[in-house]
């Protein structure tokens, strides 16, 4: 049976599956469902072979050939251990790997280059290589971390949205359009608020940039808070030697115009995207090896 390479980039909302030949071309891409192997492990599994078999039939390959497989699998919580070992051993593939859906976004951003990614999006981390050394700067969460991150916008927003309601501080457009989205009403914010994950308080991040663009008083005072802190970890990651930065996730496009003038000079565009940097890094690891042999 012919050998094929597999990259995995599994996300909160959907995976994605490249199947490739031994030297990394790709031939073939399918999607499914989320793969979170934090909070759902059997339905990331699940969707995990589903897109894989969605890109062999893409390339119009067997998907009798998944067995015999070589994967890269990138997904959040590739520290957690328990969770790891338990989706590793049912991996559907022959030979599998998992690792950071971050480590996946840098091979796909900056190729064999060194440098960093600052990934923005509902959460913050940012990552460096610099020869075969790979580092991390935050990415704990929201809970206790994800400075600059949307959720921490969101939630940002909504703070302030009470203060003002309150009479603490000045209101605003910004702030005047989430009371009027729960009826100016304190208490069903906080309903919200009670049980809102990451991604809910994220979907108004966009709103506090938005407002910011037109001058808004307010939300120009979060956004520059969350800037700066954004601009604290690029700095840290510039001290450690990385010349190229790249943005990625859904606020990098909203966020660049934001940061620090100190910072502009390192900003690259992606090479490519994390599905291609799993295939990439399965083509490394696995590309001249046959299984089995």
């Amino acid at each position: 049976m012919t050998f094929y390479l597999i990259g995995i980039d599994g996300g909160g909302t959907s995976c994605r599956a490249a199947v490739a030949a031994p030297d990394g071309r790709i031939l073939g891409r399918g999607k499914s469902g989320a793969a979170n192997i934090l909070t759902d492990p059997e339905t990331a599994l699940a969707n995990i072979a589903g897109a894989s078999r969605a890109a062999f039939e893409d390339a119009g390959l067997d998907p009798a050939g998944i067995a015999n497989a070589s994967a890269i699998v990138g997904v959040a919580g590739h520290n957690v251990g328990d969770a790891v070992h338990y989706v590793k051993r049912r991996l559907p593939f022959a030979v599998a790997e998992i690792e950071s859906d971050g480590l996946i976004a840098l091979q796909g951003a900056l190729g064999g280059k060194d440098g960093a990614v600052a990934i923005l999006g509902t959460g913050t981390i940012y990552i460096a290589r610099n020869g075969e050394a790979v580092s991390y700067v935050g990415g704990w969460g929201f809970t206790i971390g994800d400075h600059g991150s949307g959720a921490r916008i969101g939630h940002a927003l909504l703070q302030e949205s009470l203060l003002a309601f309150d009479g603490i501080h000045e209101g605003s457009p910004v702030t005047d359009s989430v009371m009027a989205e729960f009826n100016n009403d304190p208490r069903d914010v906080v309903d919200f608020a009670r049980l809102a994950k990451p991604g809910e308080f994220g979907r108004y991040a966009p709103r506090v940039f938005e407002h910011a663009e037109r001058g808004d008083a307010v939300a120009l005072r979060l956004l520059k808070a969350a800037a700066t802190t954004v601009d604290e970890a690029l700095d840290v990651v510039v001290s450690r030697g990385s010349e190229r930065l790249c943005l990625l996730g859904g606020l990098a496009p909203l966020y660049r115009r934001w940061l620090a003038e100190r910072h502009q000079k390192h900003f690259v565009e992606a090479e490519a995207d994390a599905l291609t940097g799993a295939v990439a890094l399965a083509a490394a690891r696995f590309g001249s090896k046959e299984v089995g042999a």
